[in-house]
C-alpha cells in the first residue's frame, strides 16, 4: 500500500489543458511530486535525468507518441520498471493490445473522472493510502 504522497509522476501530453487536468486529479488523490512534459521526446529526456514511479502518457503526440515513449522506457534499464498508464481519447482495441505488448501497466480513456484515475492507480500500485 504505497502512500499517494510518496509517488513521483510524470504527466505527458501535448495539450496543456489535459496535463493540467491530470495534475489536478493526481493532486486530489494526494500525489505531490508531479512533473510534466509536452511530448515523448521531452519526457524521455526527463526520465533519463530523473526517473519517476509513474508515467501517465497520452497516445497521440508530436515527435514521439505514447507507444514510442513506452517502448523507449521499457528498453532503458533505469526506467524499465517504471509504471506506465496510457491516456487515450479512444478505447481502440488494437492500440490497447499494442500497448500491452510493449508492457503498459494500464490505460485510461479520456474523458475520465478522479475515481477512474484512482482505480487505475490502485490496479497498478495496490490500495493507496
Amino acid at each position: 500500500m504505497p502512500a499517494a504522497a510518496s509517488l513521483h509522476c510524470l504527466v505527458v501530453d501535448d495539450q496543456m489543458t489535459m496535463r493540467s487536468l491530470v495534475r489536478t486529479s493526481l493532486q486530489q488523490l494526494g500525489v505531490r511530486e508531479i512533473r510534466e512534459a509536452a511530448d515523448g521526446e521531452i519526457a524521455l529526456r526527463e526520465l533519463v535525468a530523473k526517473p519517476v514511479h509513474l508515467v501517465i502518457s497520452d497516445y497521440n503526440m508530436p515527435n514521439l507518441d505514447g507507444l514510442g515513449l513506452l517502448r523507449a522506457v521499457r528498453a532503458h534499464p533505469p526506467t524499465s520498471k517504471t509504471a506506465f498508464i496510457m491516456l487515450t481519447g479512444r478505447a481502440d482495441r488494437e492500440l490497447v493490445q499494442r500497448a500491452v505488448q510493449f508492457g503498459v501497466n494500464n490505460y485510461l480513456v479520456k474523458p475520465f473522472t478522479v475515481a477512474q484515475l484512482k482505480g487505475k492507480l490502485e490496479a497498478v500500485f495496490g490500495a493507496l493510502t
